[in-house]
């Protein structure tokens, strides 16, 4: 008898306990609501302006790569591919004899903003080659994220 009347005890200290516990209160979501609000309106443009900084910086990682690729190729040829053989040179044999390529893993990249790289050799405007990507906008010059990133500019780093 004893337990059972236990069991009833604990069945109506359980009954109000989930009775007692109430939900967040409108007031309270809005709060948390408006909070977070706050954050992302004020932590969000700081992120998302570090995200052209870091395409930047990946098209110059690039260009350096590819630059090393073409001096490999010079090594192998004597000669960097010309205007016409263009980057695919470094993936794909040109017909040239002392080809041991391909200088690169896989397929000559694109720029960080989905455009060709540009290639204009033998000889380049500003050296033996010239290697670049026209940024954000695809057109040449242009400022911040929309500036050009060349293989031949050292103040860019």
């Amino acid at each position: 008898m004893r337990t059972l009347h236990r069991f009833r005890g604990a069945r109506r200290l359980v009954r109000r306990r989930i009775r007692d516990q109430r939900g967040f209160t409108l007031i309270e979501l809005l709060v948390v609501i408006i909070v977070l609000g706050l954050l992302v309106g004020l932590v969000g443009p700081r992120l998302f302006g570090r995200v052209g900084q870091s395409k930047q910086a990946a098209a110059r990682a690039q260009i350096e790569l590819l630059g090393a690729a073409l001096d490999q190729y010079r090594l192998d040829i004597g000669s960097y591919p010309n205007a016409g053989q263009g980057l695919d040179a470094l993936q794909r044999n040109p017909n040239v004899n002392n080809w041991n390529g391909p200088y690169l893993k896989k397929a000559v990249p694109k720029d960080p903003w989905g455009n060709q790289y540009k290639y204009r050799c033998c000889p380049g405007q500003n050296g033996e080659y010239d290697l670049w990507s026209e940024g954000a906008d695809g057109a040449p010059g242009g400022e911040g994220e929309n500036s050009d990133i060349t293989s031949w500019d050292s103040s860019q780093k």
